[in-house]
């Protein structure tokens, strides 16, 4: 049984029991051997009455400890008696999809720029922009009881009871706030016996920042991968200003732990008393053993990145007059053009095409950098073997520069690939 330092504390009222749990309960750990059995026949659960909530609060504000954080209680605890709401908060960072493109997704270079954390979760749905003041909510439940609306539901009724404001869920099943501001987002992950729904609240988040972190520019990708769908957004502090994280995630807290597992009821105060309450967790290795390698999974560039669908990305660049031959007068457009596809995050295949006017005025070398750009990364890696191979016409010669021809190639194929 985990050692548990237990505290009560006193809030409009009400008891709430608040834990700080070393390593989780043996009551709620399944082993492998047991999950591996239960696939085999299926399963009894239990009545409403005999599921007891939980209220998990990490104390982690990073972004992979947090996704490692809900991997290792989906892959290791076992639900079936126990539900569990994880509320979590994040330094700044962008969240995509488990099937989304990146690139398509951010700014990758103002990402960079910033040190702004990009995260691929193991959840499908569209992109995130998290900060200190984004509430992100965790509902885990077995498989056969994951229910989206009832969760949805229940954070309604707590804006409500909490702060009286009225809120919608959608067609899309995002909640939103006169008529048609976002205000939360939603995805889950379903396996054999395990499944979780989560969502963010905008409570106070920086919408500036956010707005640069998921700024669409010119990007030419083609893809079959998960497209987000763009709304206009509304922080709850916009609608009341008393509203802050903490508060909103008491108010969600409580109507959780009031709530029957099963049925969006009011249990009220004598439900509250029967359940588990509020617990910190401390998201390290000495509590949940094994959560290190997850996280540092979830933190390689190969996850990140390379886990994106096959994508192809074509550009036009129209060439400078001065950048032209000058004996020449030219009929059509004088335009480079770039395509590329990328698997793996990895670029696999690229064609250029140099207009005659390009090539004229002395610009050379194009089949050495197509040699040079297969196999490399979809980032600065591939600008620099860009530049490398051009480079290597001028060995010969006492100029180790590129020409203006040339860097203009490698100016272009820098807004290709964006720079990571």
């Amino acid at each position: 049984m985990a050692q548990i330092m237990m505290r009560k504390i006193g809030l409009s009222g009400a008891c709430v029991v608040v834990g700080i749990t070393r390593r989780s309960s043996s009551r709620c750990l399944v082993t492998n051997s047991n999950k591996m059995s239960l696939k085999k026949k299926e399963r009894e659960l239990p009545s409403e009455a005999d599921v007891t909530k939980s209220v998990f609060m990490s104390q982690s504000t990073d972004i992979f400890t947090n996704l490692a954080l809900e991997d290792w209680m989906y892959r290791n605890m076992d639900f079936t008696n126990h539900h569990v709401m994880m509320v979590w908060r994040n330094e700044p960072c962008v969240v995509i999809g488990r099937h989304q493109n990146p690139w398509l997704e951010a700014n990758i270079s103002h990402l960079s720029e910033k040190e702004i954390a990009l995260a691929r979760r193991n959840s499908g749905g569209g992109t995130v922009y998290h900060d200190r003041g984004n509430l992100n909510i965790t509902f885990f439940t077995p498989r056969e009881r994951y229910d989206r609306k009832y969760n949805l539901e229940l954070i309604k009724r707590a804006l409500f009871r909490g702060f009286g404001i009225k809120s919608v869920i959608n067609k899309r099943d995002d909640i939103v706030v006169r008529d048609n501001y976002k205000i939360s987002g939603t995805a889950a992950k379903l396996g054999r016996l395990t499944a979780y729904h989560h969502c963010t609240l905008l409570v106070n988040a920086n919408k500036a920042d956010l707005s640069k972190a998921l700024a669409k520019r010119e990007h030419g990708i083609q893809t079959k991968a998960t497209e987000s769908t763009r709304s206009p957004v509304a922080n709850l502090a916009d609608l009341d200003n008393k509203i802050t994280v903490e508060g909103l995630q008491t108010a969600v807290g409580y109507e959780y732990l009031r709530t029957p597992a099963l049925n969006i009821e009011d249990g009220g105060q004598d439900l509250i008393m029967k359940q588990r309450g509020f617990q910190f967790i401390n998201p390290t290795e000495d509590w949940f053993p094994g959560l290190s390698e997850l996280r540092e999974e979830l933190q390689t560039w190969d996850w990140c990145y390379g886990r994106t669908p096959v994508f192809t990305v074509s550009r036009t660049f129209p060439v400078p007059a001065e950048l032209l031959a000058p004996t020449r007068i030219y009929a059509a457009s004088q335009e480079l053009v770039i395509n590329m596809t990328v698997e793996k995050g990895l670029i696999s295949d690229v064609t250029l095409h140099i207009p005659p006017g390009l090539v004229e005025s002395g610009f050379h070398g194009e089949a050495s950098v197509i040699t040079h750009l297969k196999g490399k990364r979809f980032t600065s890696e591939a600008l620099n073997a860009l530049q490398d191979a051009m480079l290597t016409r001028h060995l010969s010669s006492n100029d180790k520069k590129l020409d203006e021809r040339e860097q203009f190639v490698a100016k272009c194929f820098d807004q290709v690939v964006n720079t990571v």
